[in-house]
């Protein structure tokens, strides 16, 4: 647990790079997770990283991480602009969770500028594409060690 980091996608991120490359770029979800890897293994951290197209599941690896985990990076997916239950459920974990997401959402249409996450996470990192996951983790590696003073 003391190094323990979950990553996790929400729907339809198991298409990355081969789904709307324009807006989300060419890297695969097995991409992402050996951007994740890596990035986490520089800060001494280890990553548990899923993915579902199912709320609940989400839901309940959320309450997972409270166990077991230090933080949370999380891109929601579509579930950003309408799950209040992925809020309360980010809330109730007491945990840093860092919002991520591959394009910029305020550059594309308007109901993707509200974020029912970003309220209750550390910070929100978006349009960086694939990079922007490991600058979540740098972000999260960061946060983790001013926790410690």
């Amino acid at each position: 647990m003391a190094n323990l980091v979950y990553v996790l996608n929400g729907p339809n991120l198991n298409l990355l790079g081969s789904r709307e490359t324009a807006v989300y770029g060419d890297k695969s979800l097995a991409d992402i997770e050996k951007i994740c890897r890596t990035a986490a293994g520089k800060h001494g951290l280890t990553i548990e990283f899923r993915q579902s197209n199912r709320e609940g599941e989400l839901i309940d690896w959320l309450h997972e991480a409270k166990a077991k985990a230090v933080g949370v990076l999380f891109n929601p997916g579509g579930y950003t602009h309408t799950s209040v239950a992925l809020h309360d459920a980010i809330r109730a974990i007491g945990l840093p969770v860092i919002e991520v997401h591959l394009s910029n959402l305020f550059a594309r249409e308007p109901f993707r500028h509200h974020s029912y996450i970003s309220p209750v996470a550390r910070g929100i990192i978006c349009g960086f594409g694939a990079e922007g996951y490991r600058l979540a983790i740098d972000a999260l590696a960061g946060v983790l060690k001013s926790e410690k003073k």
